[in-house]
Formats: structure tokens, C-alpha cells, sequence
């Protein structure tokens, strides 16, 4: 897998074309550049994240924790206060009932907060290439070595991309 990658978009299949046979002309390894974009490969299929699985797991990650410490909580909290809401559960089914209402906050606020987490935080870029997909747009990927995606760089600025963005291991660059 490589560490180092470079993603630009561009407007429309002429312009894609061109940039690719030009990467091409150069010598570049194709087998390491992707394009993306209709009648290409998908987000999916080139394995860019889908915001709704990192939502997914960003909220499953909250709710191993959040709901069981809001069991605890409701609990605890029907104990201190003595409230008897449903009188028909008798005093230890009034705990365990203030339990699972406390347990059911955790798991909406586990839901809810991850969620906003996993689309904003945990996709990255993902979402705007994504949107810019969607919109007609193509993408053209470079993945390899650092002398590779600065010949990629080289070579894609001549084509005005709309963005170009590298990325490392250790975070986005450039």
C-alpha cells in the first residue's frame, strides 16, 4: 500500500484524458494512477470512505461505552432521588427501569454525536471528492513514492485542476 497520494479534480472526460495520456507520455507507473468519475471507477469501487460507514462506526465505538455508563447513571440517579415513577415495578424495578431509560439516552446521544463526528471528522475529504463526483467531475489519483506524486504534480498543474491535494501517512500535505 503506498504512503504518499495525489488527488486532483478535474471538469470534465476531455480534460481527464488528456492529463492521464500525459502522465502516460512521462513514463509513470499507470498501474499506480486511477481515474475517477462516470464511466470510470466508482468512489466505491477505488475504496474512498463513505461517510455513513465512518458515522456508522464512529457512533458504535460511542455506544460501547456511553450506554452502558448511562445504565449506571440512570440507575444511580433513581436510587439518590427515590422516585418512584411506576409504582407497579416496586423499588428495585424503579432502578432498573431508570437504568434502561438512562442506557436509552446513552444510545441516542451515541447515535446522534457520533454520527456528526463520523460525517464531519472521520471521512476527511472524502465527502467534497465525493460531492464533486456526484456533480460530474473526475478525479485523477496518484499513489507511490514521493518522487512519483511530485511528477504527477508536475505534470497535473498544467491542466489547471480545480484542487490538487497530496497526502502522506502522516497527515495532508501540500
Amino acid at each position: 500500500m503506498a504512503d504518499n497520494y495525489l488527488v486532483a479534480v478535474l471538469s470534465d472526460r476531455m480534460q481527464v484524458e488528456a492529463a492521464y495520456s500525459a502522465l502516460e507520455n512521462e513514463a509513470l507507473p499507470m498501474e499506480q494512477i486511477s481515474i475517477l468519475g462516470r464511466g470510470y471507477q466508482s468512489a466505491d469501487e477505488f475504496g474512498l470512505i463513505n461517510p455513513d460507514e465512518a458515522a456508522d462506526q464512529q457512533s458504535n465505538q460511542l455506544a460501547y461505552w456511553v450506554i452502558p455508563f448511562g445504565f449506571a447513571a440512570g440507575f444511580a440517579f433513581s436510587v439518590l432521588s427515590g422516585l418512584q415513577t411506576f409504582a407497579w415495578a416496586g423499588e428495585l424495578g424503579n432502578h432498573i427501569v431508570g437504568g434502561l431509560l438512562g442506557a436509552a439516552s446513552g444510545g441516542l446521544g451515541a447515535f446522534v454525536v457520533g454520527r456528526i463526528v463520523g460525517w464531519t471528522v472521520g471521512s476527511g475529504d472524502a465527502i467534497a471528492y465525493r460531492n464533486r463526483l456526484n456533480r460530474g467531475k473526475y478525479l485523477i489519483i496518484a499513489e507511490g513514492t514521493d518522487e512519483l506524486i511530485r511528477q504527477a504534480t508536475r505534470v497535473l498543474r498544467q491542466y489547471e485542476p480545480e484542487n490538487i491535494q497530496g497526502y502522506s501517512a502522516q497527515g495532508a500535505a501540500g
